[in-house]
């Protein structure tokens, strides 16, 4: 059968229809306490835009925190000339326009300050917070909270918690973390047993208020192993009680708690979410958040005894190296219980998504692909960086589907709707229909 063209402008006609829906964003670090920018240097302070300016030549005193932060944001205009070239910087210039009414061809040194003074939101607070979500057309948030977050203060119906075990996985030994732990469960933690008694409370108390996962962000040598109180008390407990330890006995301890989070995941029926790849501080010398690269002896390979014992627990697997990407796909093409999950980090770019987005359509289970997430900070950077992807899923579905498959446009958009919003909302447990009435 000769294959079916698709019309010249379907990713067009792909796009102008998926812009119109709302954005389901499965994982982000939004403070739903101050959740929009107040000030435009929260948007140019973004790790993007620091670390590809002093990429370009600027020094890192320019953006140093003490400085007034208006003198901060006119030293980054200086240089955006040298990044204008980038996707970041297409979602920079998207953000002054649509939310700030931004004319100018260029944010310079000469008009970045009638951009800082439209963008001052000191004055009107949690009105400008609903302005964003409305104009971005948000239907619901995932946040990244600490282990001791009270969860207080917010809709957790739209700004949807998610337990962070970052400091708990891999920072067990660090001054403060088990009394932080002690505090907020309120047991007396000093040994394996109330360790995880104290764990398992802070899942009842985050399943409580609504929350969609456990996350974590894990290094490229971490190994995870089953945990077993024969080898793991001793180690536990010394790092519970802030005795002197070996790198072999916090890296057991590390292990025994992730392998705890794993069991909870599977009795409270939340999905883990792994961030796999990080490789930390590599370049010391860069600006706060530019330091981390990633270390490509990462393997999926590691993770198979996890995915083989919490055979009913939903792994949503990130992997930091674009070229990790074809082992991400073959793991989820073999594992039931394994999904990627977006384009993270130094993957998120248009070169990379639309190849690993064409790689996932045609080699999985459409029910398995969650399409994006923002991985913002700010409330103005989810609709910009959703746009960049939905651009490159229109071209990849008006290609792929509509033009070498034969698919109908209809067909195309529903697999469009399973992507951006109806896997995800099964995924995370999350009941169909728009929350943006309850802003």
């Amino acid at each position: 059968m000769p294959r079916s063209e698709p019309p010249q402008d379907a990713s067009a006609e792909i796009l102008a229809e998926i812009a119109r829906w709302p954005i389901f964003d499965p994982h982000t670090h939004i403070d739903p306490h101050r959740p929009a920018a107040r000030h435009f240097d929260e948007v140019l302070g973004y790790h993007y835009y620091t670390e590809l300016a002093h990429s370009a030549g600027m020094p890192t005193s320019q953006v140093d925190p003490t400085l007034d932060p208006s003198v901060r944001a006119t030293h980054l205009a200086g240089y955006l000339d040298r990044i204008d070239s980038t996707v970041q910087y297409s979602w920079l210039m998207e953000i002054a326009r649509t939310f700030h009414g931004f004319e100018p061809e260029r944010i310079t040194p000469d008009t970045i300050g009638d951009l800082l003074a439209k963008a001052d939101k000191s004055a009107t607070g949690p009105a400008w917070d609903h302005e964003v979500w409305t104009k971005s057309r948000l239907e619901k948030v995932f946040l990244t909270n600490d282990f001791d977050d009270p969860l207080t203060g917010w809709d957790t119906s739209v700004y949807v918690p998610c337990l962070r075990a970052d400091d708990l996985v891999l920072r067990p030994h660090r001054p403060g973390v088990i009394e932080r732990l002690r505090t907020a469960t309120g047991i007396d933690v000093q040994d394996r047993a109330s360790l995880k008694a104290a764990i398992g409370r802070l899942f009842e108390h985050f399943t409580s208020r609504g929350a969609g996962a456990c996350a974590i962000s894990l290094p490229a040598d971490f190994r995870p192993r089953p945990e077993t109180p024969v080898t793991s008390s001793t180690p536990l407990r010394r790092v519970i009680q802030g005795l002197p330890t070996r790198d072999d006995e916090r890296q057991e301890a590390s292990r025994s708690v992730f392998w705890m989070l794993a069991e909870f995941c599977a009795e409270f029926r939340l999905p883990f979410d792994l961030m796999i790849g990080p490789a930390r501080e590599v370049y010391p010398m860069g600006v706060a958040g530019g330091r981390d690269l990633f270390d490509r002896r990462v393997s999926l390979h590691d993770y198979r005894e996890l995915f083989n014992h919490f055979a009913t627990t939903t792994f949503v697997v990130s992997t930091l190296a674009p070229d990790a990407a074809a082992e991400l796909v073959a793991y989820s093409w073999i594992f039931p219980n394994v999904l990627p999950m977006g384009h993270w980090w130094y993957s998120n770019i248009p070169a990379y998504i639309e190849g690993d987005l064409l790689a996932r359509v045609q080699a999985l289970p459409k029910n398995k692909i969650l399409g994006y997430y923002s991985d913002a900070y700010k409330l103005e950077f989810i609709a910009p960086k959703f746009n960049m992807y939905r651009r490159s899923l229109a071209r990849v579905l008006a290609g792929e589907l509509m033009g070498d498959r034969g698919w109908t446009m209809d067909q195309a958009l529903q697999f469009a709707k399973l992507v951006l919003l109806e896997n995800p909302r099964r995924v995370f447990g999350v009941e169909r229909g728009s929350a943006s009435a309850r802003i």
